[in-house]
């Protein structure tokens, strides 16, 4: 069976199903190199491997961060010390939430700017306000 007689099935929407194709690491890097040759079109290469340019152009992203390099599939990895220590207690009841003073509620009124617009739009401003920040939006706005 050739290349392009292997059987595909895919799901109602069109996707491909079944098993996926695992590449080593010599592979792809095999397959960046292919593309970084002088004129080499990634589209032509992905298709020579039967591998989709996406995929390739993601083992090229990898590559260039440092993701991808032989001495990763050399099994040169080590382990790190670990200790495993006791969780952090958390509390066991909620702290009741306080409700704000009327002081603060009041406070919080006083600080509401409503611009109404000609065009029937309106701007509200909560809280503190910067002065200059204010001045300016409302600058623009005029001036349209």
């Amino acid at each position: 069976m050739g290349i392009f007689e292997e059987i595909v099935t895919t799901d109602t929407l069109g996707r491909r199903t079944g098993p996926r194709m695992k590449h080593t690491i010599e592979e792809k890097l095999r397959i960046v190199e292919e593309t970084r040759a002088k004129g080499a079109s990634v589209a032509a290469v992905a298709r020579r491997h039967n591998v989709n340019p996406n995929q390739v152009f993601a083992w090229r992203r990898q590559h260039r961060s440092g993701l991808l390099n032989a001495q990763g599939a050399k099994g040169d990895a080590k382990m790190l010390p670990v200790k495993v220590s006791t969780p952090t207690v958390l509390p066991t009841e909620r702290a009741a939430p306080t409700a704000p003073s009327q002081s603060s509620r009041a406070e919080q009124t006083s600080r509401l700017i409503e611009i109404r617009l000609s065009n029937g739009h309106s701007i509200v401003v909560r809280g503190r306000v910067d002065a200059e920040a204010l001045s300016r939006v409302i600058d623009l706005l005029v001036q349209r």
